[in-house]
């Protein structure tokens, strides 16, 4: 009698951090699930990139100079894919918008509620799984980066550090891309929004050419751009920064891999918050 009745019973509820973290789990397996079914979404993701690496490898990276290293190109290959690879991390969040949009438009979003779930798993599951494929895309994107010339010139472990600074600041950025695709009505919309607001963040920035050829103004906007602070963070890390490269006086660029830290986990907080806030109230 013992047995039957310990075989019906029911199952020990978990506590609320061990609920949150299998929920969140649950979530991002389905959406990696989903990645795999979609693979265009994983292969379009790259094209944009890889274009970039092209482009301003070989037809800007004789024209433009670049304090230590002049017009080398060379040198301003090296100064300028710790930029890509930010740039890349970061526009994976107009991509987590318009996911979310597309499962709100869907009525997705509201059978997870009407489940008992834990409060923000849906959207933890969301951004876990497009952290995986932006680490993909790092990958893909360092073998092309190594195959026009690259390299890094610092131990593994710093070089492992400014990829996993990249990775921060891409999951810190879907945590906004959650905010756009919960906040508007359909994913074109939150293409639109989350792409909107990227392109002057990230060409305001020391990503692509230095900070000190913009007029005074903009160099006060791209030295404490949070962009700018991981890509000064990844340079170094790398050991990509030219020789006698004159650093910014503003604390960002005196310390960008606690500027790059800082920044990141800011990012998730607020805007974690006040997704799973939006998440709660949301309806399709």
């Amino acid at each position: 009698m013992t047995a039957a009745t310990d075989a019906v019973a029911p199952p020990k509820a978990r506590g609320g951090i061990a609920q949150s973290v299998g929920d969140s789990l649950v979530v991002a397996k389905r959406n990696l699930i989903r990645m795999t079914r979609i693979p265009e979404m994983v292969i379009f993701g790259l094209i944009q990139p890889i274009m970039f690496v092209v482009l301003f490898s070989y037809v800007f990276g004789g024209s433009i100079s670049v304090p230590g290293a002049g017009l080398s190109a060379s040198g301003y290959r090296e100064f300028l894919m710790a930029g890509i690879f930010a740039q890349t991390v970061t526009f994976a969040t107009a991509g987590a918008g318009a996911g979310i949009a597309d499962d709100m438009h869907k009525g997705l979003i509201d059978r997870f509620r009407s489940l008992p779930m834990a409060r923000g798993a849906v959207l933890t599951g969301r951004t876990l799984a497009d952290l995986v494929q932006t680490a993909l895309t790092l990958v893909v994107l360092a073998v092309v980066a190594l195959l026009v010339g690259w390299r890094t010139h610092e131990n593994v472990l710093k070089v492992l550090g400014g990829f996993a600074l990249l990775l921060l600041l891409g999951y810190a950025f879907s945590w906004i891309g959650a905010l756009i695709g919960l906040s508007v009505r359909t994913p074109e919309a939150a293409t639109s929004g989350g792409l909107i607001w990227l392109f002057p963040l990230t060409f305001i920035s020391n990503a692509f050419v230095p900070a000190e050829n913009m007029p005074t103004f903009l160099q006060t906007i791209a030295n404490w751009n949070p962009f700018s602070a991981t890509v000064q963070a990844c340079r170094e890390l790398f050991g990509n920064l030219p020789p006698n490269y004159p650093v910014p006086d503003a604390w960002p660029m005196q310390h960008p891999v606690w500027a790059s830290l800082i920044w990141s986990v800011l990012i998730i907080l607020v805007f974690r918050t006040l997704a799973v806030r939006k998440y709660r109230s949301a309806s399709a």
